[in-house]
C-alpha cells in the first residue's frame, strides 16, 4: 500500500505582526514530508498585517485568509474563531501556529512520526526561547503528566500542539454546542488539552524542541523565566483569575460532576485548602506542586474563590 504524505491544516493567528510573520511563515511553508495548508486569522490590526497576508495567500495557493476586520481582543478567541470557520474535515491533522516564531524543518515531520509510533491523538513538546540580544533558553514542558495536569495548566506553547483528526472534530463539536460560555476561556492551548485529556485522547509531551520561540515585550503569554515573570503570574492568581479559569475548564470539558473534582470545585477556603493536598496531582514540575500548594492555601488565607 503507497505511503500517503500526511495532510495539516496550520492554523495561524495574527495581530500587528509585520514585524516577524513573513519569516513565521516561511518557516512553515518549509515544512518537510508534509501536505501543508495555512489558515491565517488576523485580529484587526493598524500595522499592515492584513494587507501583506491577503497578499501572501494571493502568492500561495495553500494560504488562506480568513475575512479581515474582525476585533477578537485576544489570540485565545481567535484561535477559537479558527477551529470554527475552517472546514477540517479533509485534513488528517491540525496544527496551532503564532505569528512570531521559527519552526524547526521537521517539527510536523517528527510530530507526526511519533504520534503514529506512540499511537497518541496530540502532541506537544518543548521549545527553545530567544530574544533578541541573542539569550535562548531551553523551556522545558515535558515532565510526566499527572492525574489532573490538565485541569491546571497547558501541555506546553500552543504553537507546538499538533491534533489529530479525530480529536479535532470531537473538541469542534463541543466547542460549537458551548460557543457563548466558551469565549471566556483565556488560553485556548489549556481548553485543548483539557478537552484532550478528559475526553481519553492519549498525549505525548516531546522533550525535544520542536521551535524557536521568541521573546517580546508584546507576547500574551511568553516564557515563564525569572523572578519578574513568576510576580506578575503570581498576580494573576492573586486576582481570582487562574482559580475562575480552572473552574470554567472543569465545567467546559464535563469535569464538573466528578467526585475529586466536586470535593473542591467550589473553590472557597476549606475547598482549596483540601486541593493544596493534591498538589501532586495537579502539576507536572516539582516546583510547580510546590508553588501550588502555597497558592492553594495562600488564596484560601485570603478568602479569595471563583465564584
Amino acid at each position: 500500500m503507497p505511503v500517503t504524505t500526511p495532510r495539516v491544516a496550520v492554523l495561524l493567528a495574527a495581530y500587528n505582526g509585520m514585524q516577524w510573520i513573513e519569516e513565521q511563515l516561511a518557516s512553515i511553508l518549509a515544512q518537510s514530508a508534509v501536505q501543508i495548508t495555512i489558515y491565517i486569522s488576523v485580529d484587526a490590526s493598524d500595522d499592515g498585517t492584513e494587507v501583506w497576508c491577503a497578499d501572501c495567500a494571493a502568492r500561495h495557493t495553500n494560504v488562506f485568509l480568513l475575512p479581515a476586520g474582525i476585533r477578537f481582543g485576544g489570540a485565545s478567541r481567535n484561535f477559537f474563531r479558527l477551529i470554527r470557520d475552517v472546514d477540517l474535515q479533509e485534513y488528517d491533522y491540525v496544527s496551532f501556529a503564532d505569528q512570531d516564531d521559527v519552526w524547526h524543518e521537521d517539527k510536523l515531520e517528527r510530530a507526526i512520526s511519533l504520534m503514529r509510533e506512540r499511537g497518541v491523538d496530540a502532541y506537544s513538546s518543548n521549545v527553545t526561547a530567544f530574544w533578541e540580544n541573542g539569550r535562548t533558553q531551553l523551556l522545558n514542558k515535558a515532565q510526566p503528566q499527572t492525574r489532573w495536569d490538565f485541569l491546571f495548566e497547558a501541555a506546553g506553547p500552543g504553537c507546538t500542539y499538533v491534533l489529530s483528526a479525530p480529536l479535532v472534530r470531537a473538541m469542534k463539536h463541543s466547542m460549537l454546542m458551548q460557543w457563548s460560555e466558551l469565549q471566556k476561556v483565556s488560553l485556548h492551548d489549556w481548553y485543548c488539552y483539557a478537552f484532550a485529556r478528559s475526553h481519553c485522547f492519549r498525549w505525548y509531551i516531546d522533550p525535544h524542541p520542536s521551535m524557536e520561540y521568541r521573546q517580546h515585550e508584546r507576547n500574551q503569554v511568553g516564557a515563564n523565566t525569572g523572578l519578574n515573570t513568576m510576580i506578575a503570574r503570581y498576580k494573576t492568581i492573586h486576582d481570582g483569575w487562574w482559580f475562575t479559569q480552572v473552574a470554567l475548564i472543569a465545567r467546559l470539558t464535563g469535569q464538573a460532576g466528578d467526585p475529586f473534582v466536586s470535593s473542591w470545585l467550589p473553590l472557597r477556603r476549606w475547598q482549596l485548602i483540601r486541593l493544596s493536598f493534591s498538589a501532586w496531582r495537579c502539576r507536572r514540575r516539582i516546583r510547580d506542586r510546590v508553588l501550588f500548594f502555597l497558592i492553594c492555601w495562600a488564596t484560601a488565607l485570603a478568602g479569595k474563590s471563583a465564584q
